[in-house]
């Protein structure tokens, strides 16, 4: 197994640089089941950053990719379902990916409710907005 980093991603998904996209197109199809490709959870969101702000990718556009690449067998994601809750909700507005990230892990180990000063992730369910009352 061998580990991608964001921008090996950003160029094979952008394709801006061309020398740079044709390496990572190289290197993400020689991947397979016995040789995959590991993609951390920080790279996830990383990538996700990136598509978001410098190449203003909607987020129908990055829920696309997100699924896309989490359905490739030869990549093996750190956390492939807290990705695709993620994506799908991100899809739909409200909070950045990195918070839905949060509460998706948080999820996960049945964690609940997630306690947040953030009023935009706070309308998500599983969460409670720190400073309402009752908090």
């Amino acid at each position: 197994m061998i580990a991608l980093d964001t921008n090996v991603l950003v160029r094979y998904l952008v394709r801006d640089i061309p020398e740079q996209a044709e390496a990572a197109q190289g290197l993400l199809e020689g991947l397979t089941l016995e040789d995959p490709g590991f993609i951390g959870r920080e790279v996830t969101i990383e990538t996700v950053w990136v598509l978001e702000r410098p190449y203003r990718f909607s987020r129908e556009q990055i829920a696309d990719v997100l699924e896309e690449l989490t359905a490739v067998q030869s990549l093996i994601f750190e956390a492939r379902d807290e990705v695709a809750q993620a994506a799908s909700r991100f899809r739909r507005g409200g909070p950045d990916f990195a918070d839905l990230m949060i509460l998706a892990a948080a999820e996960r180990v049945e964690a609940s409710p997630l306690y947040t000063f953030d009023q935009t992730l706070a309308r998500v369910p599983g969460t409670v907005l720190m400073g309402a009352p009752g908090t």
